[in-house]
């Protein structure tokens, strides 16, 4: 019979945490800005000091902007050298042609940049935000490509869990404890349809205008580009059920307006666009 695991309080996450850092070790944190990363990141300036700590937050175009200002502002405040290196994950045919296994192209042209970048810095390894829960998720291409650099895992070695990670990151006090996540734009477009600049503008343009239009009334949103079947906005269900039919129309009109005929609104479900890795590919 599996026997529960006994939870751990924020102090014995605390303990785990940095006990994953060697000490004789400095590290560049593959940085996103999101709740991972930054707990990585404040767990390494406690384990090793500021000074052997650097983070890396990385501009391309599937990475809205609004989140590389936040990753800068939150590096300057846990106070460790901020780099803003480009990556240029369109270069990688694997990536472009959006298979199931995109998110390995990802992270191999990430790991391409900070690896190089690190050791320019005088820094021995690159960590990234991995936690237990994706290490149980039997879909991240994503790990494979970091794995086979060397990339250490705190979190994961450290056997945190996505839940966990928000009770130390509020312990911590730091202000992305409840950030919802957030995936690359490129996560937004169905398997099987080729990754272009101007389908990640396009997804990205419609989550802001959205965004500005529902104000603090929505936490998770997601515009999913389906190809030929349109597009499908999901909303987190508190901010659905309080929308009215106009409301929705509302929401429609954004996304038609920026090409779409078909626009489908429903509950937001992380990951589902890997539902349709069993299904025939999008066309467009």
């Amino acid at each position: 019979m599996d026997i529960a695991p006994v939870p751990r309080d924020a102090d014995a996450l605390a303990e785990a945490l940095l006990a994953a850092f060697d000490p004789a070790t400095s590290v560049l944190v593959a940085f996103s800005g999101g709740a991972d990363s930054a707990l990585v990141l404040a767990g390494a300036v406690r384990a090793l000091g500021a000074t052997r700590v650097a983070a890396a937050t990385a501009v391309s175009d599937a990475v809205p902007g609004a989140e590389v200002v936040a990753a800068r502002d939150l590096a300057g405040r846990l106070g460790v050298g901020w780099h803003e290196p480009r990556t240029d994950e369109l270069s990688r045919e694997g990536y472009r042609a959006n298979g199931g296994d995109r998110c390995y192209f990802c992270k191999a042209e990430l790991m391409s940049v900070l690896v190089p970048l690190a050791r320019d810095l005088g820094l021995d390894r690159v960590a990234t935000g991995t936690n237990a829960d994706d290490l149980r998720a039997g879909f991240r291409p994503g790990i494979r490509a970091a794995a086979e650099v060397g990339a250490l895992t705190p979190l994961a070695d450290a056997g945190l869990t996505k839940a966990e990670v928000r009770v130390l990151s509020a312990h911590w006090d730091l202000p992305t404890w409840d950030k919802p996540a957030a995936a690359c734009l490129s996560s937004r477009i169905a398997y099987g349809i080729p990754i272009t600049p101007a389908l990640l503008h396009r997804v990205g343009t419609a989550e802001r205008q959205l965004k500005d239009l529902l104000g603090d009334r929505v936490r998770d949103l997601r515009v999913r580009d389906l190809g030929e079947e349109g597009a499908r906005v999901e909303l987190d269900r508190a901010c659905l059920d309080g929308l009215g039919e106009p409301d929705l129309e509302r929401v429609r009109d954004v996304v038609r307006r920026l090409g779409h005929d078909e626009v489908q609104v429903r509950a937001f479900r992380s990951g589902s666009m890997n539902d349709l890795l069993a299904s025939p590919s999008p066309q467009r």
